[in-house]
């Protein structure tokens, strides 16, 4: 049989529990919907970081590790599957593996991107059939937005979610790890209430209905995995250097503002400009959108995937803006140095990337 006959499945992968139960699904799928056909299954890795991330390397290579996991888990499953007697005789002839990486050549930022990244691989491969894991979540997306399935719906080629088979401890498990994540949001709340308040009687109260409020509204939203420790400990040791530089920051600002605010004429020029941020992960976008709103003159009105919009009070400030001090600091922060080398916002307006609408 030609490969025009194949049956191609494409399964995205991404780190869960049900990864390895959902190629299970996806290898028994294959077999009862094409049993006398060529199956050519794709295992696709959507990248949580771009190309200009200095860190893309080593994330692009724990990839392909995982992509090689799961083609040798095809074969295992094949083999029983198409009734197979040997498992050295490696899976059935007509099942073969194809792996991928995507979006490494743009900003993934929204389920929507990623769904976007998957669909058109899927359009350039003539996928037949998706298959999605019940907890793909690629970069720890939020659990209140549109699901992965959802999403990928949009195009042209059926698309089925895995059934999520483990057993009721699994969801026990899951709970206490929610509960963890409730009780740790709790806790810095409340410790950060305390910190501002007197430590009256009073303050304790407050202070503990005002953590709770805080816990059960943001905990679902916070980030659903966390970073290797060292590299942790590299961005909060940035971090300390970019403390002192935004205080910098907001200093100058401050003296802008109020030489426009004492000047006879007033020479405000307020404006909403719009630019894509060369900045990716929701830690690195809140930061850029605090800071930027922490720096008086701007404010930040919105900010859609990667798209912000900026209210301005004076030219100066959209010239500062568009300089990209602040981008490039906060780059520095979560992905080093070397990040420091990607064009400015002017320098991408100029080429035609840097500013919207």
């Amino acid at each position: 049989m030609s490969d025009t006959d194949a049956h191609r499945i494409l399964v995205p992968v991404g780190d869960s529990d049900t990864l390895r139960d959902t190629v299970s699904y996806a290898v028994e799928r294959a077999s009862a919907a094409a049993p006398n056909r060529p199956v050519e299954f794709h295992f696709v890795v959507a990248a949580e970081t771009q190309s200009v991330d200095p860190d893309a390397p080593e994330e692009l290579g724990s990839a392909r590790e995982q992509l090689e996991r799961v083609a040798l888990w095809v074969e295992e499953d094949a083999d029983s599957a198409d009734g197979a007697t040997d498992a050295a005789d490696g899976p059935p002839d007509r099942f073969t593996v194809v792996t991928d990486v995507v979006g490494t050549d743009r900003y993934l930022f929204s389920p929507g991107d990623y769904a976007d990244a998957l669909l058109e691989y899927a359009a350039e491969t003539g996928i037949d059939r998706i298959v999605v894991d019940p907890e793909y979540n690629p970069a720890g997306t939020a659990s209140m937005l549109r699901s992965m399935s959802v999403e990928l719906a949009r195009g042209d080629v059926p698309v089925e979610t895995a059934p999520d088979d483990r057993p009721a401890q699994g969801a026990v498990l899951a709970r206490a790890a929610s509960l963890s994540k409730y009780l740790s949001v709790f806790v810095v709340s409340y410790l950060f209430y305390m910190s501002l308040s007197a430590w009256k009687p009073l303050d304790f109260l407050t202070g503990f209905v005002t953590a709770s409020i805080v816990s059960v509204v943001l905990a679902p939203v916070v980030a659903n995995r966390s970073a290797p420790l060292g590299l942790t400990l590299r961005r909060l040791a940035r971090l300390a250097v970019y403390a002192p530089y935004l205080v910098k920051e907001i200093a100058v600002a401050n003296l802008q503002v109020a030489y426009v605010v004492l000047h006879p004429d007033m020479p405000i020029d307020p404006e909403v400009v719009q630019f894509r941020a060369a900045v990716w992960g929701d830690g690195a976008v809140t930061t850029l959108a605090n800071s930027i709103t922490l720096t008086p003159g701007t404010l930040t009105v919105n900010v859609s995937e990667r798209s912000f919009d900026i209210h301005s009070l004076t030219a100066d400030s959209r010239e500062d803006l568009f300089d990209g001090g602040l981008e490039r600091a906060v780059r520095f922060v979560f992905y080093g140095r070397a990040s420091a080398r990607i064009p400015t916002p002017r320098e991408r307006d100029d080429a035609g990337e840097g500013r919207d609408g």
